[in-house]
């Protein structure tokens, strides 16, 4: 059974691609990854290869090895992150009051929203 890594996976689009240990690009459909397994960039699979309609298309998909991120170990606990949420719910709501009444927030105001939007997606995104 060949091997490789995946090189792009998007899932939202639900597919991606997998380079081969032997150099052949593979495509890869959601509908072949097994159900609860963390696709991303890097993780190492196994699978079966059928021609599909554009070359080489991935079939019974095992995981061997997901990458593991440095960031995971930094990962802020359930309990703090929904105090963060929690507050962050309720600035959101005030700036939606504001945007209601036609008042945008100042500058100032706005980059520290965007600072902290990214900071809480960067911790979810592990």
């Amino acid at each position: 059974m060949p091997s490789g890594k995946v090189r792009f996976y998007d899932e939202e689009k639900g597919f991606g691609f997998i380079q081969g240990d032997d150099g052949q690009q593979v495509y890869l459909h959601a509908s072949v990854i097994p159900d609860g397994a963390d696709i991303a960039a890097g993780t190492r699979l196994e699978y079966g290869i059928a021609d599909g309609r554009r070359g080489p298309a991935a079939l019974s998909v095992r995981v061997i090895d997901t990458p593991r991120l440095a960031r995971r170990g930094n990962r802020k606990s359930a309990d703090e992150m929904s105090v963060i949420i929690e507050d962050l719910v309720k600035l959101l709501d005030a700036v939606g009051g504001r945007l209601k009444q036609g008042q945008y927030p100042e500058r100032a105001q706005s980059r520290q929203i965007a600072t902290m939007l990214k900071k809480v997606a960067e911790d979810f995104d592990v």
